[in-house]
């Protein structure tokens, strides 16, 4: 077990050479610390936080579960689609950015809302169907 250690540790810091030669490649490495550093903050002090908050705030929902599974769904492709809604001015070339990404986006968040509601609610429908035609479990 200490020898994968000494190994790892090993791969690690080799790893972090690499990175460090290749950030002293780049023709405005203090630009690229500022970047990161402002990506650190942005993740600790805004995203972190409204992470843990929704957590909190679906724990009572009976399907939180999915109600979680949905919203980190939804997290991740508004968090993949950010930079393209965001994107300043018009694009030098018309086919880089040739879709409506803001349509597409409300589109896809609200199949997964659907999606989402339709597993939740799937269980019960199933119970009610069962009452109905007499073929439900007995207690």
């Amino acid at each position: 077990m200490k020898a994968a250690r000494w190994v790892l540790g090993g791969c690690g810091l080799l790893l972090i050479a690499v990175g460090a030669r290749l950030l002293s490649l780049l023709p405005d490495p203090v630009a690229v610390g500022v970047w990161l550093g402002g990506a650190l903050v942005l993740h600790d002090g805004v995203i972190a936080p409204l992470v843990l908050a929704a957590g909190m705030a679906v724990a009572a929902v009976p399907a939180r579960g999915v109600v979680r599974g949905a919203l980190l769904t939804a997290g991740a492709l508004v968090l993949v689609t950010l930079p393209l809604l965001l994107r300043p001015g018009t694009p030098p070339n018309p086919s880089a950015l040739p879709l409506p990404y803001g349509r597409n986006l409300a589109l896809v968040l609200g199949v997964v809302a659907v999606t989402a509601a339709a597993t939740a609610l799937a269980p019960r429908l199933g119970r009610a169907l069962g009452r109905a035609t007499g073929r439900g479990r007995s207690r």
